[in-house]
């Protein structure tokens, strides 16, 4: 079982106060994660405030950092640990020059770079983006043309498209990356994504569901790929979770559901989690009780506990929760 850490690069207002962190924290933090044995650490995608956040925090903007930027300074002041973005929006990117800076990352990186992409979690951060110019599109097809143009850009010597978004011609896009095939992970938990990741993914980022709904999601995603022709332990199942621990689960709840992540979770309803599911389906509880969930999560295939949120009211406060997490639960999950 892997573990790894979400940074703040796009979570001020949303899961954290405003002003939360900055670049010297992002990169010792990375540091920190490095030393503790994490397998990797993550940087989310937004570039401006959401309707609710700016309702919390009324002349307030959060600050957001462009997660790829970081991950290169991250690069450069660390040696091992791994490095990916959870998400990146792919609909808000250029499919040629993303893959270009995803390709750079890995060898600036010596391999260590993975992708996530996801559909965005804000309809109203796409408008804010595109304006008219993306008022009648539709992101999932935008989604779908973008990872067909990604696949062709990592692996072909010289591609070609010409589709409803996106278009371009006789791109060599060289050099390829170190690791082959390019580490694609797809985001999402709803059934679009999952056949997403099927068809393109190296990995499935989902976020968190009830585990029996989990359990069969990921039973779906190794029947398709199989159909596909593609062997079904290629892809990795990396769900995202949050992470709150304490002394005890009374404790640990308590500080959860007092959390900034709350109110995230509430603005994300639509998509159809239960939130009655929230702490007892994600990694929130005391030591031995998160050591319980872990194992209930690999039995059921889950291979990476992906990206983890900590929910914390100061940068100190959220890299003691980094630490307590990593000697008192991932030293002590069995290899």
């Amino acid at each position: 079982m892997k573990f790894s850490v979400c940074l703040s690069t796009g979570f001020e207002g949303v899961m954290y106060p405003i002003p939360f962190a900055g670049p010297e924290d992002f990169i010792a933090q990375a540091q920190l994660c490095e030393r503790l044995g994490y397998d990797s650490v993550w940087g989310n995608d937004h570039i401006t405030t959401q309707n609710y956040v700016r309702d919390l925090f009324p002349g307030k903007p959060p600050n957001f950092y462009e997660p790829l930027i970081v991950l290169a300074a991250i690069a450069g002041a660390t040696k091992t640990i791994k490095l990916g973005t959870a998400l990146t929006v792919l609909p808000m990117r250029d499919p040629v020059y993303l893959a270009k800076q995803a390709i750079s990352l890995d060898q600036m990186s010596n391999g260590r770079f993975i992708m996530a992409v996801g559909l965005g979690a804000y309809r109203e951060e796409f408008l804010a983006w595109g304006g008219s110019r993306a008022a009648k599109a539709r992101r999932g097809d935008m989604m779908d043309e973008g990872l067909l143009a990604l696949d062709m850009l990592f692996n072909e010597p010289s591609a070609s498209h010409e589709g409803a978004y996106y278009s371009f011609k006789d791109v060599e896009m060289f050099p390829k990356s170190k690791v082959q095939p390019f580490p694609l992970y797809i985001g999402g938990h709803n059934l679009e994504a999952l056949q997403r990741a099927a068809r393109y993914g190296q990995g499935w980022l989902p976020g968190w569901r009830p585990l029996t709904e989990m359990e069969q999601r990921i039973k779906d995603l190794k029947a398709r790929a199989a159909e596909l022709g593609r062997d079904p332990a290629s892809i990795e199942i990396a769900p995202q979770f949050s992470c709150t621990i304490a002394k005890t689960m009374e404790e640990a709840e308590k500080r959860y559901m007092e959390s900034g992540l709350v109110a995230h979770r509430v603005s994300l309803a639509y998509t159809g989690r239960d939130l009655s599911h929230q702490v007892t389906a994600n990694l929130v509880g005391s030591p031995d009780v998160i050591l319980e969930k872990i194992e209930k999560l690999r039995s059921i295939g889950v291979q990476h506990c992906s990206a983890l949120m900590f929910p914390a009211d100061t940068v100190e406060e959220m890299n003691e929760q980094i630490e307590w997490f990593g000697t008192e639960v991932m030293a002590k999950v069995p290899a």
